[in-house]
């Protein structure tokens, strides 16, 4: 069997495909291909490693042949790939799901806290020669500890990320998901309500829904007009999910606080209309970069592809 790796990825997994036979191909142009450099190359193998940049469509699955079984996602989304079109074509999807909870967890507070406490703010503005004594009023932000955190989309990072603030800074736990979980609201004390009931109440929000066409631009003008003046907003999920122009209105005009985003839509270019905004922090899509994720997603992107080998099923399988 003949693998592509789309981009190179932590050798864990590289190793642990060639120690069992399979052939290993991988793009070292150190950029992401072009889709019609991935529409001669994909035909030539019996599956792929793809990342979450790589747009793997309807036209590009009907040009795959007979002997293309796998597609396997460097990621837990698959909002990338097109998976109608590959369950027609009998090639099996995969991702990488639980293996980013913790990390994606812990960058989703680190843009909580450095969104409340400005410190992006505070080190540019240290670095520009403007701080020359302390100010009793000088970069004041919202304290996190016992506020209200609101979770949108209650998965495995949606949970964790509540707990964390439960637990860790007594946060008041409310969550919008279509479907309520009573283990987690015994467990945190956390209260299921409508979306915009959520906005109105939280003084954190953390986006943690996937992106399809339900969600697609799901927190716009109607619900960031319901925040709270001293709120946060943050997205670690899919850029999509937010209405770009509407957030940089709320914030260009202060009626939220600030907002971190390790996603936006049409990454990484940065909107023109987020560029001039001191209450923003940009990160690029790093949710899930830690040594020890990143080293377990390439280790299950490479036992899927094994399982298919063995028993055309796989341990990941979204499709």
């Amino acid at each position: 069997m003949k693998i592509f790796v789309t981009y190179p990825i932590n050798e864990i997994g590289i190793k642990y495909l060639r120690d069992r036979g399979v052939e290993v191909v991988v793009n070292h142009k150190k950029r992401p291909l072009r889709p019609r450099e991935l529409e001669k190359i994909l035909p030539k193998y019996n599956g792929a490693i793809t990342m979450l940049f790589d747009r793997i469509d309807q036209y590009l699955i009907d040009k795959l042949g007979p002997n293309f079984k796998i597609i396997a996602n460097y990621a837990v989304g698959f909002d990338n790939i097109d998976i109608e079109s590959a369950k027609q074509k009998n090639i099996i999807v995969t991702n990488t799901p639980g293996i980013l909870t913790e990390a994606v967890a812990e960058h989703t507070w680190a843009l909580i806290l450095a969104s409340a406490r400005r410190v992006l703010e505070s080190n540019r503005d240290i670095k520009n020669g403007l701080y020359k004594f302390w100010q009793p009023s000088g970069w004041l932000g919202p304290q996190v500890w016992g506020k209200t955190l609101g979770i949108v989309g209650l998965g495995r990072i949606g949970s964790f990320v509540a707990e964390i603030g439960y637990y860790g800074f007594k946060t008041k736990i409310i969550y919008y998901d279509l479907k309520r979980d009573d283990r987690f609201e015994l467990e945190l004390k956390a209260k299921h309500m409508p979306l915009k009931e959520l906005f109105e109440r939280s003084d954190i929000i953390s986006i943690h829904v996937p992106l399809n066409e339900k969600t697609y631009h799901l927190i716009g003008k109607d619900v960031f007009n319901l925040m709270k003046k001293n709120a946060i907003l943050v997205n670690t999920a899919r850029g999509g999910i937010i209405d770009n122009k509407s957030l940089a209105e709320v914030l260009k005009n202060g009626k939220i606080f600030s907002a971190g985003l390790d996603v936006w839509e049409d990454e990484p270019k940065i909107p023109a209309i987020f560029k001039g905004l001191k209450n923003i922090i940009l990160t690029p899509h790093i949710g899930s970069a830690t040594l020890e994720a990143r080293e377990k997603m390439s280790e299950i992107v490479a036992k899927n592809i094994i399982s298919v080998l063995k028993i055309d099923r796989a341990l990941n399988q979204v499709n």
